[in-house]
């Protein structure tokens, strides 16, 4: 038996090696991770990567289990999550690039926008304002072939009308016709216009129009011959929060490590720059509506709170944020602290003790969340997060009502890659110091 074992090694390892590459390689196309729609796209991109290398583990082992191959469950669960630990990394370092020349307007999809003015210029105004995810709208068609004002929608031309647009499209070699909302598009113009399309080459992306709805949360199914949108219920409770849970408490635990002898240091030079406490604690409001007290390194004078109220007519926040750019509150250390957010690693003990998350939404004030509205109110429907897409789409920059929206999405839309996404842009948000005062 072991002789036969021994001469079964080295085919057995050509044969793992060979299975791999096909395995994974086969899993990763099936996920389509190298199709251009995703290619620089955030969450998605990393989340079709992890479906495409978790399918690979599970046809692998399940391969392992049905044919005996000395060595082979082995090999499964340390080579495959191996290849990951170089993929993900490595996908990130060919984004920057790619990021980095659509931003001089290279590697750029052309895009033909068709729709009503205002949601044809929403489109404009989103693919210039990021610009790496690779859109660039090169021409419109409206419903009478007019803009608003002149030939053009925000400086880009009108080519035509609606009707009109699979003719312009096989004219101008877009690489993809945006239709957004208009009274014109009817189910049946709309079937017309993709089978017009066929064979040209170009890819026709349909904008619902009904709700911020997007991510894992839609699913598109045939039902009674009828092709439906399907919109799940948020991903509020199951097995993905849990693991959300463990990766929070075993985060904090290990960056409470890590960073314990900057967290010292800090504490020291908050003592020596002015009297008072180290830490502030404050009352915030939590997950359904749960008061707890976040904890922060001091970066105010000690009597803060009461100097508010006269420094209310300088208000420079939005909604019902307060915010000044130049706040005389601040103390010389706490500038340096609130410039990187280092004031906010204690909140780490928040996300250890369970009242915080690594990632979600701003943890309100109570007499904020006393005057949300209710949908503003879904926030709370999920834990605070330390860090979250407000953290890394502009901070302190942002309006209340761009606050709010990018908050709402996270509820409406978390998954673990989001998660995974938005920490590491807040390592990188942090370090460049942008949008934070």
């Amino acid at each position: 038996m072991h002789a036969r074992h021994a001469a079964f090694g080295p085919l057995s390892l050509a044969l793992l090696d060979i299975l791999t590459v096909v395995v994974v390689v086969g899993s990763l196309a099936i996920n389509r991770v190298w199709t251009p729609a995703v290619l620089g796209q955030g969450a998605e991109e990393f989340r079709r990567l992890g479906r495409g290398l978790f399918g690979a583990v599970v046809a692998l082992g399940l391969g392992a289990l049905a044919v005996d191959i000395p060595g082979a469950r082995l090999w499964v669960f340390v080579v495959v999550p191996a290849i990951a630990l170089v993929a993900f990394p490595l996908r990130y370092l060919l984004r920057r690039p790619l990021h980095s020349g659509r931003g001089e307007g290279r590697f750029m999809l052309s895009v033909l926008a068709a729709g009503n003015l205002e949601t044809v210029e929403d489109l404009i105004h989103r693919t210039r304002r990021m610009a790496h995810l690779g859109w660039r709208v090169d021409a419109v068609c409206t419903l009478d072939g007019r803009g608003r004002v002149g030939p053009d929608v925000d400086g880009v031309p009108v080519v035509g009308q609606l009707r009109e647009l699979a003719e312009q499209v096989r004219r101008g070699g877009y690489r993809i016709v945006a239709v957004t909302p208009d009274a014109y598009w009817t189910p049946r113009r709309l079937q017309q216009l993709a089978w017009a399309l066929e064979g040209s080459g170009t890819e026709m992306v349909v904008s619902p129009g009904l709700m911020e709805v997007a991510g894992p949360r839609l699913h598109m199914s045939a039902v009674l011959g009828m092709p439906l949108l399907r919109v799940s219920e948020p991903a509020l409770t199951g097995f993905r929060r849990l693991v959300k849970g463990v990766v929070d408490k075993v985060g904090a635990f290990v960056l409470l490590l890590v960073l314990a002898p900057l967290m010292f240091a800090v504490a020291a030079f908050v003592m020596i720059d002015s009297r008072g406490p180290v830490f502030y604690r404050q009352k915030r409001v939590g997950k359904n509506g749960a008061p707890f007290t976040i904890i922060k390194f001091r970066t105010m004078v000690t009597n803060a709170d009461a100097l508010r109220t006269r420094l209310a007519a300088a208000n420079e926040g939005h909604g019902l944020l307060f915010k000044m750019k130049k706040d005389p509150r601040i103390t010389k250390v706490g500038s340096f602290l609130r410039r990187y957010s280092i004031d906010e690693l204690p909140q780490l003990l928040n996300v250890l003790s369970g009242a915080m998350s690594l990632v979600g939404p701003r943890p309100p004030l109570p007499e904020e969340s006393a005057k949300y509205s209710s949908d503003v109110r879904r926030r709370l429907l999920v834990k605070p997060g330390l860090t979250g897409l407000w953290q890394v789409s502009g901070r302190s920059d942002l309006s209340w009502e761009e606050s709010v929206r990018l908050d709402l999405r996270y509820v409406e839309d978390w998954s673990l890659a989001l998660d995974a996404v938005i920490l590491w842009k807040t390592f990188r948000a942090v370090f460049g110091g942008h949008g934070a005062y």
